[in-house]
């Protein structure tokens, strides 16, 4: 019986130690490559990386190698009695609240991403102000973001992400802001895909990374289109730029 016992007993330690170091089970989440996007909702670069780029690693695979957080600020400024100010008015500070309160309402990144990815369609369609159908487009219950809204979560959320945002180092110069394992890409951004790839240490690199990475190589460093984060001065409650 004895015998039998300690005979159990190796099995289960064997299996423990082979779960526990066996690099096909243990999963590869500390390997993902951290990509994190600072951007303002109704910039029309930040719209159109979130539609015509970032959209695409959640259909190509690339999503499974990746940490993606999403900070909706930007060029904002924070008031010393906690009012924010942003770059294209005040319903980009609106749409920037909405998309804080989706993430924080739908914390899975397939979801709240669905959202804003509807949002940022519309502002690069021009038709921002149909922001509330994304609700229905997507199948979610408006009421989580609507009282995150109305009862100052929001709020709450935009000042954290201005906080995260001011700290960056080094400084952002202007959105989108596009920041891969805490190198900033500037305006090379629209390549974060082989970055992503370049960056990834495991073996079993997607597929899109091979073009993805030739491409990189063959081409010289891009100059997208950005919105500056300029200087700017309150005028009647409105932000004027104050450099052209």
């Amino acid at each position: 019986m004895a015998s039998s016992s300690r005979a159990l007993l190796f099995s289960a330690l064997f299996l423990l130690s082979t779960l526990s170091f066996n690099p096909l089970i243990c999963t590869a989440k500390d390997s993902r490559v951290s990509l994190a996007l600072y951007y303002e909702t109704l910039c029309p670069y930040s719209a159109n990386f979130i539609v015509n780029y970032l959209a695409k690693i959640f259909d190509n695979g690339l999503i499974s190698i990746v940490d993606l957080d999403l900070i909706p600020y930007g060029n904002a400024r924070v008031a010393s009695n906690g009012t924010i100010t942003c770059q294209h008015g005040k319903y980009e500070c609106l749409l920037n609240t909405i998309e804080a309160c989706a993430i924080d309402a739908w914390p899975d990144l397939d979801v709240h991403f669905s959202f804003i990815n509807c949002v940022e369609t519309l502002v690069v369609e021009h038709k921002y102000l149909e922001w509330e159908s994304c609700f229905a487009n997507t199948g979610l219950d408006s009421k989580p973001v609507s009282e995150c809204y109305e009862n100052g979560d929001g709020h709450k959320l935009e000042l954290k992400y201005a906080a995260k945002t001011d700290a960056l180092e080094p400084p952002h110069r202007y959105v989108p802001w596009v920041v891969v394992d805490g190198e900033p890409l500037y305006e090379d951004y629209e390549n974060f895909e082989a970055y992503i790839c370049k960056a990834y240490k495991s073996n079993n690199r997607p597929e899109v990374c091979d073009a993805a990475l030739i491409k990189l190589s063959k081409a010289k460093k891009s100059r997208n289109a950005v919105c500056h984060n300029k200087d700017v001065s309150l005028f009647d409650g409105k932000r004027i730029e104050m450099v052209v």
